[in-house]
């Protein structure tokens, strides 16, 4: 613990006083305000951000919305990708360690770690394509929570500035420019977690440097496996007006070692061998770091409003698994290794015109990622016994887009959207040369919605779009199944979906809001490359429909809270002897919580998120049993101090993670293994204890 606190003593001194090194503000052109400020003198006076802000007017579905940094900051966050929970139905588990990304389940999608839902830090893309472990990989772990200044989620097909991995819908992270005030805290918790966060803002040289930086640990509840992660992340942003506008200069460093206690057949725990916090492989785990520098303008412009950004990102991924233990290698054992190596660059350019009756908006985003290296190796205790297949890829995509709104009066309007994309590959085959190649792909993308204002609180949403996602390059040229060696069929570059929603929100001022969305997603094809075993796997075409509602209140700048249910019905499109469920879908998905604050300093605040049964095979005869979890916050302020405590998984729950059902082999058991559930069990009770300094 004594490094958690030096460090955060040392970023605390860095500050300069009042004064020092920080140029001479001007004051016409003030700094831009955060989504979250003081808190107003006049403890009547309500400050609105998040979501308390009307979007009535401004919204174009019932399925978008926009989190604050007064609400992030009031919920207790077990891990980095729990951020996402934000989106009302979307479920972030793990069924691995700490340092690997999330798994994510959204309107009866089994995301995997982050397949048809875009993610975004600013302008930079999160979901890396043509991943070592999945495509759309969306790792969240190098976010520092407290320098969210705010998150805006949209789901469904139906925006035009939203391309690849969005038919589900997508989230943008918008960091802060500046601080209300800084930050330092400290964390100790149960399982051997300790956590540093330093977060501040200070003007120089005419404009506002915000810094932040987290050092993490963690070993875990595991009988037999010490997660050992060792986690450091920072940022530095610099902002300032530049012109008409504002313009922002971000750099960000990620890095992270970890080991992993993966999911674990239901049959070992039955059986003895191990406990449910057991590991059957030991010796996997993994080692990731991401570095970015990235920049952005906005400015009164070219006549309108005019957005324009850039980013280049280094990533890294060396991940060791193993899921079957002895099933395709009886002598070594399954384990595998997965390599990513790559840099990436884009930008993201728009243009608005328009007052009054007609806004137009057109824009263009382009994205070009250099792999260095992308590979499957077979392994022992992490040493190496064969190469599955090892590449390099360039893939490089421009996404073009326009739109406009046009207000026919104060209770009719239309959105219409139109975008296209193109997409090349180029893959060069190391260790399977027939399975280089070069290809390409477009699409064109339609999207619409109507609007409709009965009255002043109400708002009604007749929307329609149609998405995508990109396959793995090495699918589109491969030509032999690089652990069969057998003939392998090339996949569709570019799998295109269609969806449409009915849907409401009601606002009564800044204190009360609903919103209800009745919706349906069909996908052309769940083609996805699949990291370890080296190929692509074709499923089939499906449908999904569901509704969700969602209930928000403000009663006072005390209380407030929220209740959020979805329910999906999900189905492949076509007719096989196997089923038609689709497994990894999840029904019924319930979240709510409530947070509480008194004059006197206290506040307390609760969550509860709950997912039903669900299928793990296409005729439904094995389901998962669904789980619970429950977090609770409570703590104290005096002034500029603060401890809080936040115990997860209060009821101690030994619900899973997520389940998934497939074939293994333990040591004695036959040589086609044994079909079972595989689990990854909810980390017992746990309690942390953080104590911050406001300045």
């Amino acid at each position: 613990m004594t490094k958690f606190i030096t460090f955060a003593v040392l970023c605390l001194l860095a500050k300069p006083y009042p004064g020092a090194a920080q140029g001479i503000s001007n004051p016409s052109n003030p700094p831009r305000q955060p989504a979250e400020a003081h808190a107003p003198e006049d403890p009547d006076q309500i400050v609105v951000t998040g979501r308390r802000l009307d979007l009535v007017g401004e919204a174009i579905s019932a399925s978008e919305g926009l989190i604050g940094r007064q609400e992030i900051n009031s919920r207790p966050i077990l891990r980095s990708g729990d951020l996402l929970e934000f989106v009302p139905g979307l479920v972030a588990t793990q069924h691995s360690g700490s340092g690997k990304a999330n798994q994510y389940f959204l309107r009866g999608f089994n995301l995997d770690h982050g397949t048809d839902f875009a993610t975004f830090v600013d302008a930079m893309p999160v979901n890396m394509r043509t991943h070592g472990h999945g495509q759309g990989w969306t790792d969240l772990n190098f976010m520092i929570p407290e320098a969210v200044e705010q998150l805006r989620y949209r789901k469904g097909t139906y925006y035009a500035d939203v391309g690849d991995f969005s038919s589900t819908g997508s989230a943008r992270f918008q960091i802060a420019d500046t601080m209300p005030l800084g930050l330092a805290e400290v964390t100790a918790g149960s399982f051997g977690f300790q956590r540093g966060v330093v977060v501040d803002s200070v003007q120089l040289g005419g404009g506002d440097l915000l810094f932040a930086g987290e050092l993490q640990t963690f070993d875990g509840p595991w009988n037999d496996i010490g997660e050992d992660v060792r986690k450091k992340s920072g940022l530095l942003r610099y902002s300032g007006q530049v012109g008409s506008g504002r313009a922002h200069l971000m750099v960000m460093a990620y890095d992270n070692k970890w080991n992993s206690p993966d999911q674990i057949p239901e049959r070992a725990v039955e059986q003895g061998l191990i406990s449910e916090f057991g590991s059957i492989d030991t010796t996997v785990g993994g080692e990731t770091s991401r570095f970015s520098i990235s920049g952005g303008w906005s400015a009164s412009a070219f006549g309108g409003s005019f957005i324009g950004s850039a980013y280049a990102v280094d990533s890294s991924l060396d991940l060791y698994s193993n899921f079957t233990y002895l099933l395709d290698d009886p002598v070594n054992g399954d384990q595998f290794r997965q390599v990513d190596e790559r840099r990436l660059f884009g930008f993201e350019v728009s243009q608005q015109w328009g007052t009054g009756r007609s806004r137009w908006r057109v824009g263009a985003d382009g994205r070009y990622d250099d792999i260095e290296r992308v590979g499957l190796f077979r392994t022992k205790a992490r040493q190496p016994v064969a190469t599955v297949r090892e590449d390099a890829v360039k893939e490089g995509s421009i996404g073009l887009f326009a739109s406009n709104e046009f207000t026919f009066n104060d209770k009719l309007r239309t959105y219409f959207g139109v975008r296209y994309d193109r997409f090349d590959f180029d893959v060069r085959a190391r260790t399977n040369p027939e399975n280089s190649g070069k290809a390409n792909d477009d699409k064109v993308s339609v999207k619409g919605s109507l609007i409709y204002k009965p009255a002043d609180p109400l708002e009604l949403y007749l929307s329609a779009g149609q998405g995508f996602h990109s396959n793995d390059a090495r699918g589109t040229t491969i030509r032999t199944d690089p652990v069969s060696g057998e003939a392998a069929d090339r996949v569709d570059a570019l799998v295109g979906s269609l969806g449409g929603e009915i849907g409401a929100r009601l606002f009564i001022s800044d204190r009360l809001q609903a919103t209800a969305a009745l919706w349906t997603l069909r996908l052309e094809s769940e083609l996805l490359f699949v990291g370890d075993a080296g190929n692509t796997e074709a499923s089939r075409p499906s449908r999904r429909k569901g509704v969700e509602a969602g209930l928000y209140y403000f009663g006072s700048r005390n209380l407030s809270g929220e209740v959020e249910v979805s329910y999906t019905n999900s189905r492949f499109r076509d007719a096989d002897s196997a089923g038609d469920r689709i497994p990894g879908s999840i029904p019924l998905v319930v979240s709510g919580g409530l947070t509480f604050k008194v004059d006197s300093g206290w506040l307390a605040s609760g969550r509860l998120r709950y997912f039903g049964k669900y299928p793990l095979i296409e005729d439904d005869s094995v389901k998962s049993d669904g789980s619970l979890f429950v977090n609770l916050r409570a703590g104290r302020e005096w002034g500029r101090i603060g401890a809080y405590l936040d115990l997860f998984n209060v009821l101690n729950s030994r619900d899973h993670d997520v389940d998934c059902f497939y074939a293994s082999r333990l040591p004695g058991e036959p040589p086609e293994g044994v079909e079972d559930i595989h689990f990854h069990v909810f980390q017992p009770r746990s309690a942390r204890l953080s104590v911050g300094y406001r300045f």
